[in-house]
């Protein structure tokens, strides 16, 4: 994988014949092609208390997810500021504004948690291949470390929690500072979305509920030049947690020619992630990834690809027959 962190919520299983086995198409930035974690993420982190970090802590506890929190300002940090701004008829340059409006003096940026033996205990996949093909020769496709599980639970870069925590042995009864992210799973949502967009331009998803209101919003990847979003209004027909990838290199343009079909296990390093929001369009979904670092900064092979955590917040937004709106 390559930075990654928690789940999300409940989920809504459209039927009971719904296929876990996603036989999918143009589904991932080169599923065929895996980027291990450590070549991806940034080296250099933001001090702990830095404004860069109170504020992507912010951000993904309001629901504007600025993806994986690294403690930087960076562009999907940027376009989630503006996004929660717009939804709060607020000026995005209005500092003091926004932090009126972002930041609970009663849920601090940092909070302390206590590495269990569950934590430690995986199960973990080290060293995953990144061909595809030796992937289907694993049973599952797990954490490669706890580094990477924690970093996924509270989703934010390893890197970033080696920073918060110098010293400090990743082991049970540790006790670790992390950002004070809501848990995947924490309950259900209140409300549901009435749709779904998808932009191309803004490489951003955006679940808008029953009064206009926006409930959710996430950076993603969505498509290329060779594999455009395929713009239109579609709709959800399934959500399959924890799916396995069924790859067919006759769909992928760039495939190694010597590759043949071959079923990955599930997994979060798996090539779809956590979860596979399934669309009326054939092929195509929403889903998450193994590489949350690389959310709207490489390109897909059509598919709209969001961090884990924010794919799994967005499967317990919606439902069969939710509309699903791709746009420029």
């Amino acid at each position: 994988m390559a930075n990654r962190h928690s789940r999300m919520l409940t989920a809504v299983v459209a039927a009971a014949s719904f296929v876990v086995a996603i036989p999918l198409a143009a589904s991932q930035d080169r599923p065929h092609q895996r980027t291990p974690r450590h070549q991806t993420q940034q080296q250099a982190v933001a001090p702990a208390a830095s404004p860069d970090l109170r504020l992507q802590v912010g951000l993904d506890r309001a629901g504007f997810s600025p993806g994986e929190i690294d403690g930087h300002h960076g562009l999907n940090t940027t376009r989630a500021l503006q996004a929660f701004a717009q939804a709060h008829t607020l000026t995005a340059t209005d500092q003091d504004a926004i932090a009126r409006a972002l930041l609970d003096d009663s849920a601090p940026v940092l909070t302390t948690y206590t590495i269990t033996s569950a934590d430690a205990a995986g199960p973990f996949t080290p060293d995953i291949p990144t061909d595809i093909e030796q992937q289907a020769t694993l049973p599952a496709l797990n954490y490669e470390s706890i580094d990477e599980a924690l970093g996924e639970r509270f989703h934010a870069s390893p890197v970033l929690l080696k920073q918060l925590n110098p010293g400090v042995t990743l082991q049970v009864g540790a006790e670790i500072q992390v950002p004070n992210v809501r848990p995947a799973d924490e309950a259900a949502p209140a409300t549901r979305a009435s749709k779904v967009t998808v932009s191309r331009s803004r490489s951003a998803a955006t679940a808008i509920d029953t009064t206009g209101k926006v409930i959710f919003y996430a950076p993603v990847t969505s498509g290329s030049t060779h594999d455009p979003l395929p713009i239109g209004t579609w709709k959800v027909t399934g959500i399959s947690r924890n799916p396995s990838f069924n790859y067919n290199p006759d769909l992928f343009w760039d495939a190694n020619p010597s590759h043949t079909k071959a079923k990955i296990a599930s997994g979060p390093n798996n090539p779809v992630g956590v979860v596979w929001i399934d669309i009326s369009k054939e092929h195509y979904g929403l889903h998450g990834t193994p590489n949350p670092s690389t959310i709207s900064r490489t390109t897909s092979h059509g598919c709209v690809r969001l961090t884990n955590w924010d794919a799994s917040r967005l499967a317990g937004l919606v439902k069969a027959g939710t509309p699903v709106i791709f746009e420029q």
